[in-house]
């Protein structure tokens, strides 16, 4: 293979259908985590994507969270199809494309690691890492929280480590907890891919594919990294046993429009 690059993912709502803190209150019957999280978006009391670990160290209904309850989750959460095809093709490589396949998330890492078990490998996840007391089993500490710009400096510790450059870098993500590493990732001319519609990632993200299957994100790796015509990714996917049924390529603009201010002045006049 001609050339080696770096596809780092977000998990929630990503590569999957859930959010991790919604999924994990309605287990433990916590009712208001959408509240509590705009609360603490309201106030700006921490990064993007760190909510519910400020509410399992602080808020006192999270108290009785346990290992146990996490790994139980991440067991819950439903998945994308075709995420450990994404997986082997680029290992394996397609074309003159092979990349690198590592998860990084806000999530905490005992929810993806259950919740990936058997497709990714724990070593390719980098999640919110917590400690636990030994005698109570409850939430002690926090080692590491991959939000915000904890996810930048993931991204670039990754990126040093397999030797890959700056434009060989690809970030998939769903929204705006993914806004600082995707500004990063473009810097360096790397190539960002949202995955949602939401208006602030979609305005930074370079392309946008929504679909329920992972191996989507590789119509736009395919057209922007190897200048594949569509033509072409579909005779590709064939050559795999799979078949885009349905392929929309459709331009979104978002636009408020409202009376200027000269027009709302001017008219009271004009009704006198």
């Amino acid at each position: 293979m001609s050339k080696h690059y770096l596809l780092v993912s977000d998990f929630d709502q990503t590569l999957s259908f859930d959010d991790s803190g919604r999924l994990l209150s309605e287990r433990l019957g916590i009712a208001g985590f959408e509240a509590k999280v705009a609360g603490l978006a309201r106030l700006n009391l921490v990064q993007e994507g760190a909510e519910l670990t400020y509410l399992l160290r602080h808020d006192p209904e999270y108290r009785r969270v346990r290992r146990e309850d996490l790994l139980a989750t991440g067991r819950e959460v439903r998945l994308k199809r075709n995420i450990g095809t994404l997986v082997e093709l680029l290992r394996d490589g397609v074309d003159d494309f092979c990349g690198e396949f590592y998860v990084v998330s806000a999530a905490p890492e005992e929810i993806v690691h259950a919740a990936l078990e058997g497709i990714v490998p724990p070593e390719r996840i980098i999640g919110t890492r917590l400690t636990f007391d030994p005698e109570t089993g409850e939430i002690a500490g926090v080692d590491r929280v991959a939000a915000g710009y904890g996810k930048v400096a993931a991204v670039d510790a990754l990126r040093t480590a397999l030797g890959v450059p700056g434009d060989r870098v690809i970030y998939v993500g769903d929204g705006s907890s993914d806004l600082h590493v995707m500004l990063h990732v473009n810097r360096g001319d790397g190539l960002t891919i949202a995955v949602s519609e939401g208006r602030h990632v979609t305005a930074i993200a370079r392309r946008t594919v929504l679909s329920d299957d992972a191996l989507s994100v590789l119509v736009p790796i395919l057209e922007e990294v190897g200048g594949y015509e569509p033509a072409r990714i579909r005779e590709l996917f064939e050559r795999y046993g799979l078949v885009i049924q349905e392929w929309e390529r459709v331009r979104t603009d978002w636009l408020t429009i409202r009376e200027s201010v000269a027009v709302e002045e001017a008219t009271p006049s004009a009704a006198a």
